[in-house]
Formats: C-alpha cells, sequence, structure tokens
C-alpha cells in the first residue's frame, strides 16, 4: 500500500516537473510559399500546413508535457521532409518529385496522418478534394 502512493506521488511530482521543461514553438519566416491555386492551397492548408510549413497553428495542449515534446518533434521532422513555406526555393524538377510523393502518400492513406485527423476534422479529404490534389499532383491543373 505504502509503496503505490509512493509511486503514484512520484508520478505526479515527475509530470508537474517536465511542464518546466522548454520546447520551442517556432515559427520561421515564409521564405517562398508554394504557388497553387486557391482551392489547393486551401485544401493543404487545413489538412498539411499545421505540420509542413512555417504556419503551424499551435493549440493550447501543445504546451503541456509530454504532449508538448512529441507535438514540437511531430512538426519539426515534418517540416523537414516537406516545407509549403520554402517551395518556392525548390528548383522545378524537385518541385515535381514533391507533387508526386504527396499524393502517393495521400493516396496510400498515410497522410494526413489518422490522430491528426481525430482532432482536426478539416484535414480529412473529401473525393473532390482528393482529385483536386491527384490533378494539381499531375500538374494537370493548377
Amino acid at each position: 500500500m505504502r509503496i503505490s502512493r509512493v509511486i503514484k506521488w512520484g508520478l505526479l511530482l515527475a509530470l508537474v516537473g517536465i511542464q518546466f521543461i522548454e520546447v520551442e514553438r517556432t515559427n520561421p519566416p515564409v521564405t517562398k510559399e508554394l504557388l497553387a491555386s486557391a482551392e489547393v492551397k486551401k485544401i493543404l492548408k487545413d489538412a498539411c500546413y499545421d505540420c509542413h510549413s512555417n504556419e503551424t497553428k499551435w493549440p493550447w495542449y501543445s504546451k503541456v508535457a509530454p504532449v508538448s515534446f512529441l507535438i514540437t518533434n511531430h512538426v519539426n521532422d515534418g517540416r523537414r521532409h516537406l516545407n509549403f513555406s520554402t517551395w518556392g526555393n525548390l528548383f522545378t524538377p524537385k518541385q515535381k518529385e514533391y507533387k508526386k510523393e504527396i499524393w502517393e502518400e495521400i493516396e496510400r492513406g498515410n497522410m494526413p496522418i489518422s490522430h491528426y485527423t481525430w482532432l482536426h476534422p478539416k484535414a480529412k479529404l473529401t473525393p473532390e478534394q482528393l482529385q483536386l490534389i491527384k490533378s494539381w499532383s499531375k500538374g494537370e491543373k493548377f
């Protein structure tokens, strides 16, 4: 009985203590953003920009540890893989390659990540939105 009480108090103190560990939630300047139609850009902003741009909307729970560690790491990793805020700095062949990869990830169901869509229902893509992104990624229009 005494050991379980000590463990509970220890966990509580650890949880409170980690709240004082700062994580860097940044939004660096947008250098050369994506040029696309308003429709395509809205879809990408709703479904992708929180992790794949410098325009992250940091929710209140991104300030509560240990969730803050996970979200910050996820955003930093997402930006490393693809950052729409620096898209215009890429050469056209690289943009085409990224467009192909974007569509492949969406088509496979890897993006947007399911746990992200739980809290951000606007990120769930409709069939019409999927078709627009597919057309954009193949360079058919937009």
